[in-house]
């Protein structure tokens, strides 16, 4: 098989609620990208290093950014407003459609950024940008 459909995929809030979370799915959500994971990479060629080739050993690593776009509706999406004015980060999941497996990702996030358009000519649409903190944790589907 050559791909995968990505149509059903969510990206889940939690309630941080305690024993027990609770996650829910964020409504309308058009488009989902990231964790973009990287890492610094360092650079330890020396006077001696093997035939003048550069060597570099793994540093600190970064869970990076998600990008959500959503079809903007403030009875939806304006309780995530509240995300941005909190300094710990909250608990989301991204979970995979079952044709692509199952699994997700969890990770702790900041919400770093949240705008919304309304053109005079199309729908209303919204983007949130959020800064991931610490390891993401990937369960990998069926």
């Amino acid at each position: 098989m050559s791909g995968v459909d990505a149509f059903g995929i969510q990206l889940q809030r939690s309630d941080m609620a305690t024993p027990s979370a609770t996650f829910t799915a964020i409504a309308n959500v058009t488009n989902l990208g990231g964790p973009e994971i990287e890492r610094e990479t360092y650079d330890v060629t020396a006077h001696d290093s093997t035939d003048g080739w550069r060597e570099f050993v793994g540093g600190l690593k970064d869970g990076g950014e998600v990008s959500v776009e959503v079809n903007y509706d403030p009875r939806d999406h304006d309780t995530l407003v509240a995300d941005f004015e909190d300094d710990a980060p909250r608990d989301y999941k991204m979970v995979f459609p079952t044709q692509a497996g199952g699994g997700n990702w969890a990770f702790k996030a900041i919400l770093k950024g949240f705008k919304q358009e309304a053109p005079v000519d199309d729908k209303f649409t919204g983007e949130l940008t959020f800064k991931v903190s610490g390891k993401p944790t990937i369960t990998p589907g069926a």
